[in-house]
Order: structure tokens, then sequence, then C-alpha cells
């Protein structure tokens, strides 16, 4: 079914006459009724009773016009669609992270990327690294930062982030004097791990292993909050990532460099197609932040 048709007999409807229809569309009147004429034959029945040179809507023409109004308006809304897609990319965009990201560089990222882009809507996800990865492989996200540790087949992953750990110790204690910590000082002390596949942890283990030095794990936990939270509760110190920590030197936790250092290395994931312009201005968003940031360190 022709939809140029389907719009001239809208306006007729829309209008009253072939005439005043005509003058809308920029038509000639005897091309109007030539247009309404066709979409009958198509269709199968008369839209119009024609009556002493009155064209008067039949009642199926009434039926059917109902129709025409739900479809074209899910018309328009095709049309919108496609202009946000030329103008935007998809006119959304869907981010996640994992959660040692989720209080600081990210929504300051968004907020630098929407003052560009105000009409465009942000999804904001926060997972684990490993449900992020499966969520853009599925094209289900357009853009993440996750560890370093998942399997990047299937997706398009580029180094984001290298950041030195720190050690969080509880309030209190006394490695909080020291003003830098070395593996000897937490031999057979309570610690409070990342968890096993996690590759920090490994590096961190090799160390310790190199220094013939075993830290006392009690808990084992997949995230810096997490693990801040642990050491704020007395259970023991751990590396954490140091943004992550930001909120909890406040409460009485104290961060000391680990020395030899260990890092935490993250990603920046794309499903595996060509990137719209707003996922290309999104990344560059989040390696701005991540530079601002590195320079308040």
């Amino acid at each position: 079914m022709d939809v140029r048709l389907i719009e001239t007999y809208q306006a007729v409807m829309t209008y009253g006459t072939t005439s005043r229809a005509a003058e809308i569309l920029g038509m000639s009147q005897p091309a109007v009724s030539k247009a309404i004429m066709s979409l009958e034959r198509s269709i199968g029945f008369k839209l119009f009773d024609r009556e002493k040179g009155r064209m008067i809507p039949s009642a199926e023409g009434q039926l059917f016009f109902r129709e025409v109004q739900i479809s074209l308006a899910g018309l328009a809304k095709l049309r919108s669609a496609a202009a946000r897609i030329r103008d935007y990319g998809s006119g959304d965009i869907r981010i996640a992270c994992l959660s040692a990201f989720s209080t600081n560089l990210l929504p300051n990222a968004i907020a630098r990327f929407r003052q560009q882009n105000p009409k465009v809507a942000v999804s904001f996800y926060v997972s684990g690294s490993s449900s992020i990865r499966d969520m853009i492989a599925a094209n289900q996200l357009d853009i993440a930062i996750t560890a370093d540790e998942i399997d990047t087949n299937g997706v398009e992953a580029t180094p984001f982030a290298e950041i030195p750990a720190a050690l969080a110790i509880p309030p209190g204690h006394p490695l909080a004097e020291k003003e830098v910590v070395h593996p000897a000082d937490l031999d057979r002390l309570p610690f409070v791990a990342l968890a096993p596949e996690d590759t920090t942890r490994h590096e961190a283990e090799a160390i310790f292993a190199k220094y013939g030095v075993a830290p006392q794990v009690v808990v084992e936990t997949a995230y810096s909050s997490t693990v801040c939270a642990l050491v704020l509760a007395g259970l023991g110190c751990g590396i954490v990532d140091p943004i992550t920590a930001t909120g909890y030197i406040e409460r009485g936790v104290t961060l000391r460099p680990l020395v030899p250092s260990v890092s935490f290395r993250t990603l920046m994931l794309f499903p595996n197609q060509k990137k719209s312009r707003i996922v290309t201005e999104m990344a560059d968003a989040l390696i701005e932040e991540r530079s601002r940031l590195a320079e308040v360190r």
C-alpha cells in the first residue's frame, strides 16, 4: 500500500475537501482525486460516497481512517527516530562500569558528555566485569569499563586506565603510622583480599611469595568498595583502588602506598561493530575524566 496515497487520504479526511487537501499538499485537485480512487481500488472498498460533487466519508472509510491515524502516528515516530539516528546515532546510549568507577569517574564523564549532547538519553548500569562483558558481546551495551581479567573474545577492548593500588588500613591500626608499607609489614596480619580471579590480587600474591610473606586472608570480595567497608569495620588491611576509597578516608580509613606497588588495570569495551558519533564522544568524555582524576591524584 502506497504511503503517499494514505497521506493524501488523511489530508482529505482532515481538511474536508479535495481542493483544500490539494492546497495543503501542494498538489492539483485532479491529482488528489486520482490518488483517492487509486487507494480505493487497492483496498477494495469505497472510502467516500460522492453526492452532488461532495465527498462524504463512507462507513467503511470512517473505520479505515481510525487505522490510518494509528499507522501514520507510528510512521511519524519512525521518521523522528530516523532523524535522531541521523543526528545523534541511536538517540540514546547505554553505558556500564564496575562499581569502582560508579560514584566518581562515570557520573562526571556522563555530565561532561551531556553538556555537549543534551538531547541524548543515557542509560547507566553497574555490574561485575564478567556480566558487563557478556552484555557488550550481546550488543546490549554501547560502551563499558571493566577490570582486565575478563575474556575479550567477541568484543572490542582497549586499555583504559592503570591505577596504582593503595593499602587500606583500619582506624587506629599501627601501620597507619608508616609512610610506606612493605610486604614484610603484612606478614601474618589479618587481610581482606580481592576475589581469587582478580589480576591485582595475583600481582600482589606474586610479590608476597617473592618476599616470603603470608598475610592471613580473613575475607575475600570482588569489589574495592567492599574491601574498604570491611577494612573500616576493623577486619584487616586490604589492597584497594584509591579512587574508590576516597569516601572512606573521611570515615577513618588510612591509605598508604604499597612498595613494591601493584596496579588496577581496566579496559574500555565496545561491541564489535562500527561506533556511532555519540559512542565516540562518550569514550572521549571518559578519557578526559580519567585524565582529570589522574591529575588530581
